[in-house]
């Protein structure tokens, strides 16, 4: 089909584009004929007038295009997937036009690959996420209220006075480290207690990060500049004399120091701990700079805190849903990354009737393990995830279902194991499994940037699936999951070296644990069992003495 002037136009159209185009360039060619001697006569802008509707007629033609057809929508689409729809409808308004669409094409074209939103954002949250924005354009990198900021910090460093501030605008500078996972859960976790407590969030980014992900906030960076006063912060431990530990055991004055560290190790202190009860109203509030470090996922903690539950509540109706949600708006990776996952999934999982993810993590060591194997086929047989094999060849049914594996792992032993077993044998249910590993890096290397880039590649394509299992402890696994806002099958750590029994559990929700947790009851002030002190906050699956949020069902 073709419009009138011989533009083409895809298949599908069921209703003839407006013609009022058309027309107006008719009326225009018509009117500038009549209008030529008026013209002479000292009258252009009649012609000009017309000239002007023919070229903004001319300009909106090609929206026009894209309005009707899927097929010259600029980027490749999944199916499904309509170029009326914006990231504003994909995501429930969690992202606003505005960004430069070509400079970071996964912020607009990610939706599609996965399933609907499993939780939709409460508007409190996306109210406070545009208040969190125009926070850190007003206070962020480059402006003149950050480069007073860090002047006065440094003055105070260095033991010089300085006038006092006005200190309206607050920061928390995040040092995150371990691998990857380990980061991406402290980024998440960083932003909500910045949002909950009016500051802004800065990384402390290292080598890999601005390579894996685009900047979240439009107009502004989330990144410590290089010149930030305060250096080495990797190395800083609770020991330092501006650490929290040392103003709750000492309990010097906030305004005595130029910073406040907050050392959030999961293998921190009970001092350390205490930073969870902290009502930020009353006490660090006065610190115009937190600088915190942490490896891991401490959102459960700050729903124990008597002073956010307020807001918590008002932000998070669904309290399965905070890693997910936060995960969605902060994480978009850049356009190199995102090459990785889409030339990957449209070759190996696209035309798939099911995914399915397996995500292997072994603690004991890089040499592959037989009870490791033996538990991925436990638990993917128990659950019903994956076909037996039969020895005999059935007869093939006309339509045959297809089911695509994705394992990611460091190892490639139990790829190849799983995808000989469905090679060499046929399925008891007549299925088609294909088995797939991105990569196999055979050790971690924390930090090298091609390396972090195949682990973020590897987490979003797990998202992407229709089921996942995991291993436990992994937070490799946790942000697969969460990010896709997949509950999976948590299979168990193994103990002196066998298959545990039963090998795997669905979990109670899709979020990470807390693996360090504090062990005090903020309200009653004295040491306590925190998975049992709210409804929503519970032990994991995986880890006995963990936390995660749930959504208890009253």
């Amino acid at each position: 089909m073709a419009l009138d002037g011989g533009v083409g136009i895809g298949n599908g159209i069921t209703k003839r584009p407006s013609q009022s185009c058309s027309v107006a360039v008719e009326k225009a060619a018509h009117r500038a004929d009549e209008e030529t001697e008026e013209e002479d006569e000292g009258k252009p802008w009649v012609a000009r007038k017309w000239i002007t509707s023919l070229a903004v007629c001319l300009a909106a033609l090609p929206l026009l295009v894209i309005m009707v057809s899927r097929r010259d929508w600029p980027f490749p689409l999944p199916s499904g997937w309509t170029p009326a729809m914006t990231a504003r409808t994909l995501l429930g308004d969690l992202i606003i036009p505005g960004f430069d669409e070509q400079s970071c094409i996964s912020r607009y074209q990610s939706t599609p690959y996965r399933k609907n939103l499993a939780r939709s954002p409460s508007a409190h949250l996306v109210k406070r996420l545009r208040e969190q924005e125009a926070l850190q354009r007003r206070c962020g990198p480059g402006t003149e209220a950050y480069r007073r900021a860090a002047e006065r910090l440094d003055s105070r460093r260095n033991g010089t006075p300085t006038t006092k501030g006005d200190d309206t605008c607050k920061y928390v500078v995040l040092v995150p480290y371990r691998g990857l996972g380990n980061r991406i859960l402290a980024m998440a976790s960083a932003f909500l207690y910045a949002m909950l407590t009016d500051r802004v969030l800065l990384v402390d980014s290292g080598a890999s990060i601005p390579g894996l992900f685009c900047e979240p906030f439009p107009e502004t960076s989330w990144l410590l500049p290089l010149d930030f006063p305060l250096r080495d912060l990797e190395s800083l431990t609770g020991e330092v004399p501006e650490s929290y530990r040392n103003l709750v055991e000492d309990s010097r004055a906030v305004s005595e120091l130029p910073y406040v560290f907050v050392d959030l190790d999961h293998a921190c202190t009970y001092h350390d701990k205490l930073f969870y009860c902290d009502d930020h109203r009353e006490f660090l509030h006065r610190a115009p700079w937190l600088v915190m470090r942490t490896d891991g996922y401490f959102v459960p903690a700050l729903f124990l805190n008597p002073a956010y539950q307020e807001e918590l509540d008002r932000l998070f109706p669904r309290k399965d849903a905070v890693f997910y949600l936060l995960g969605r708006y902060l994480f978009h990776p850049t356009n190199r990354v995102w090459g990785l996952i889409t030339r990957f999934y449209d070759s190996y999982l696209k035309n798939s009737d099911e995914r399915l993810g397996i995500q292997v993590r072994v603690f004991d060591g890089d040499t592959p393990f037989k009870h490791v194997l033996d538990q991925i086929l436990a638990c993917t047989s128990k659950e019903h995830l994956l076909p037996e094999v039969v020895a005999q060849e059935p007869v093939r049914p006309a339509s045959a279902r297809s089911k695509a594996v994705l394992m990611t792992g460091l190892s490639s032993w139990y790829f190849e194991n799983i995808r000989g077993r469905y090679w060499q044998s046929a399925t008891a249910t007549g299925e088609v499994v294909s088995v797939h590993q991105p990569s196999h890096e055979e050790h971690q290397l924390t930090g090298e940037a091609t390396h972090d880039m195949k682990a973020l590649a590897e987490m979003y394509l797990l998202s992407m699936t229709d089921a996942i299992v995991t291993s436990g402890w992994s937070t490799f696994g946790y942000v697969g999951h969460g990010l896709g806002g997949l509950t999976p099958w948590i299979m168990f750590k193994p103990e002196n070296l066998t298959t545990p029994n039963p090998p795997c559990q669905r979990a109670a929700s899709m979020e990470p644990c807390l693996h360090g947790p504090p062990f005090y009851d903020c309200k009653a002030r004295q040491g306590a069992d925190t998975g049992k002190l709210v409804p929503h906050v519970q032990h994991c699956e995986d880890m006995s003495w963990g936390l995660k949020l749930v959504h208890p069902e009253y």
